[in-house]
């Protein structure tokens, strides 16, 4: 039976809640609002990567450094390369063993793009998250700046009813789908908050950040991998 959701909170294991939730956020990111979004490590908070003023809000809702690089979710590995001023082999093959999943890349960001993530010199941390919400709404949406949804001192939240409480009225959208790590069936939990960054803008790739996909895991995909 399908429950009433309070004004701009949708429980996602309800599937009339998961389908307007859903359509609701893709407006309000198209509308340059904000929303926030399970992943398969923290609830994030996000807007259109593309929307300056969009990620200006962002950053002013969590309290961040205007300087602070936003890193950016996609829907799909192809996103990736309208994104980066290029995807050489050692690229490629890190996305096609751990994406979707807690694996954020580091990259040159194409210099055409007219957006505005923070001091990034040129660079874009990029991911592609497992979970079936935030890939519904980024494929719909395109590429969002994306951070995790707390106050700074704040605890980060395990589902978005803590975001609300840390967060209330400035945020439009908020998708409820349990317990953040939580995988879909025959996946294994990411730890929150703990997506493994790898800096792939030199020559040599490097561990920058352990996170869930350990470093023997990664050189088995990327043999000259340093830390």
């Amino acid at each position: 039976m399908t429950t009433t959701a309070p004004s701009g909170f949708y429980d996602c294991s309800d599937p009339d809640q998961r389908g307007a939730g859903v359509e609701q956020a893709v407006h309000t990111v198209r509308s340059g609002g904000l929303v926030v979004m399970p992943t398969d490590t923290v609830y994030g908070l996000g807007g259109d990567a593309f929307t300056p003023p969009a990620v200006r809000r962002l950053r002013h809702v969590l309290g961040g450094a205007a300087s602070v690089p936003v890193p950016v979710l996609i829907g799909s590995r192809g996103t990736l390369d309208g994104l980066v001023s290029s995807v050489p082999p050692t690229v490629r093959a890190l996305v096609e063993a751990f994406w979707p999943g807690p694996l954020t890349l580091l990259l040159e960001h194409a210099p055409s793009l007219a957006w505005d993530l923070g001091d990034a010199r040129g660079t874009v941390a990029v991911r592609m998250p497992l979970h079936p919400v935030a890939l519904e709404v980024l494929e719909r949406t395109g590429p969002m700046a994306v951070t995790t949804a707390r106050r700074p001192g704040w605890p980060v939240p395990r589902d978005a009813a803590e975001v609300r409480g840390q967060l209330g009225a400035a945020v439009g959208v908020y998708l409820e789908a349990g317990p953040a790590g939580d995988a879909p069936p025959g996946r294994e939990p990411a730890p929150a908050g703990v997506s493994t960054v790898v800096d792939l803008t030199s020559a040599v790739p490097r561990l920058v950040r352990p996170g869930v996909i350990g470093y023997e895991r990664l050189a088995e995909v990327v043999p000259d991998l340093h830390v």
